[in-house]
């Protein structure tokens, strides 16, 4: 078995030992230089670890939280492919290349001579011919990733998704060696399909089911998966036979699938800027047609992400209290193609603020939202459009709740373990050229808050590397200093969300007290 490790720390001698001091870089929460994680081999029936590489460089990470890429072997165990940053640390998550390591020689090649932007790890092809990772479209980081080939003696790889235009959440070799199934988020809802080395790709049924992770394929060709439903969290589904239908095995959610939920369906119109817009309506348990309801804005993070009809805790539990919660998918989002999710750049808030709004105005003309009776929410980056909304459309809201909001990209680039994402957004550092620090000002949702009237609520973790807590408290100040009410409730936890369920708990009963003190009408 192979695995990845960390190196362990350097002590000094002596006084030395209690030095703790270290070179900083990014991510303003680290308390240490990162240090560079290899490969070690472990055999299977148990012994000593035998370490397989070393060096100042690192085994690369496809997200900035310092998750390795996993490791694949060949299938005569000879070879391992990995991903190889030059530093560690999270500057250099774009600066990964893919490496071969012969194990019995300790040799290590490229496989080729591209960087790749890795968001999941290369793995060999059931014969060891091929070796498949993904790469954005046109090498760009703003493009869809889409999924590559390439020979595994060596040599340019080629794009198998191209012609999908989705953005490749997962991908696994199919036994036979000549296709992949590959996940992918598409409009409302997410998507399997058999993806051949040659030709298009032929989208799986999955009936109700919406696949989410855990993708898994047996020797003889059966897929099975992690899947939700609109009114049932998520279960394992698995098709009886390869090419047949899929079928729910598990039943660990029966209890939640039993409630009185509110019916969630799938909504498209022509939006902002002649883009075809889509989004989720959740309808409160016992809706009525004939009158408009309170409308929650539930926003969703990323802005690389999409709201789809799988379930939603979240969303069911704010229509619970007798509101449609409608969740916008807004450009930037990865469900519609290259074109969609590249329009976010340089374009971070107005844009998307149009096209949510596009939609809140599309559920007015239609009867379902009370235009009175509207508050808007969301974490991380929907907590950025929360803010953007809040301060670019003041008088539209009755209550705002902002999770983790990102509210100034500085912060962003300067504190958040993300730096190296955040400086593509714009096209480069902010303190590189003055029009691009005019832009990171002229599109940070805090530049506008000055303007917000509605009660907002702040949530975040103090230990967020993601969005840093200084944001959020940038934020509170603008409020209280201009008279908003406002609260600002801190969880002492590391982490983008709290992880425990005590927290998240906590945060689910404050983000719905809050809206409904202010959408009851008897409190105005």
């Amino acid at each position: 078995m192979v695995y990845v490790s960390e190196e362990e720390p350097e002590m000094g001698e002596g006084a030395e030992r209690h030095n703790r001091s270290f070179a900083a870089d990014v991510n303003y929460l680290l308390t240490e230089a990162p240090r560079p994680r290899h490969l070690w081999l472990v055999p299977a029936g148990g012994g000593e670890a035998e370490r397989l590489t070393s060096g100042e460089w690192s085994v690369g990470s496809a997200l900035a939280d310092g998750r390795s890429i996993a490791p694949s072997w060949s299938p005569d165990g000879q070879a391992i492919a990995f991903a190889q940053q030059p530093e560690p640390g999270p500057r250099h998550i774009y600066d990964n290349s893919i490496r071969i390591l012969d194990t019995s020689t300790r040799a290590i090649r490229p496989l080729n001579s591209t960087s790749h932007r890795l968001r999941g790890g290369a793995a060999f092809s059931p014969d060891g011919s091929l070796v498949s990772y993904s790469f954005p479209h046109e090498g760009d980081s703003r493009f869809v990733d889409e999924v590559y080939i390439a020979p595994a003696e060596g040599g340019d790889g080629r794009s198998l998704t191209h012609a999908l235009d989705r953005n490749i959440r997962t991908a696994r070799w199919m036994p036979d060696g000549r296709s992949l199934l590959i996940l992918a988020n598409d409009t409302t809802t997410a998507g399997l399909w058999i993806q051949p080395l040659e030709g298009a790709a032929r989208r799986i049924d999955t009936g109700s089911a919406v696949p989410s992770s855990g993708l898994s394929v047996s020797r003889s060709g059966q897929i099975a998966m992690l899947a939700s439903e609109p009114n049932r969290p998520t279960e394992l589904h698995a098709q009886r036979a390869p090419g047949g239908a899929f079928e729910r095995l598990t039943d660990f959610n029966a209890h939640v699938a039993a409630l009185d939920l509110g019916h969630r369906e799938s909504i498209q119109w022509r939006g902002a800027d002649d883009f075809d817009m889509d989004g989720v309506l959740t309808y409160p348990p016992g809706y009525r047609p004939s009158r408009p309801y309170p409308l929650v804005l539930l926003i969703h993070g990323g802005p690389r992400g999409t709201s789809t009809v799988a379930f939603s805790a979240r969303a069911q539990w704010l229509a619970s209290h007798g509101w449609v919660v409608f969740e916008p998918n807004y450009r930037g989002g990865d469900g519609r193609g290259t074109a969609f999710q590249a329009a976010i750049w340089n374009d971070a808030g107005e844009g998307p603020g149009r096209d949510v709004m596009s939609g809140v105005d599309l559920l007015i003309e239609r009867g379902i939202a009370d235009p009175d009776r509207m508050v808007v929410s969301g974490w991380s980056y929907g907590g950025y459009m929360t803010t953007w909304l809040l301060g670019n459309y003041p008088d539209r809201w009755r209550a705002g709740v902002a999770g983790a909001p990102v509210t100034d990209h500085i912060d962003q680039y300067v504190l958040s373990d993300i730096n190296a994402p955040v400086r593509t957004y714009y096209g480069g550092s902010p303190f590189t050229d003055p029009d691009r620090l005019r832009a990171f000002r002229e599109q940070a949702p805090i530049t506008y808050a000055v303007h917000i009237r509605a009660p907002t609520l702040i949530l975040c973790n103090t230990g967020d590397q993601r969005v840093p807590i200084t944001e959020s408290f940038i934020l509170y100040h603008v409020l209280r200093d201009n008279g908003v009410k406002t609260q600002f409730i801190a969880y002492p936890v590391d982490g983008h969300f709290p992880a425990d369920p005590v927290h998240q708990r906590d945060i689910d009963r404050r983000w719905a007290a809050w809206l409904e003190e202010h959408l009851d009408d008897n409190a105005h």
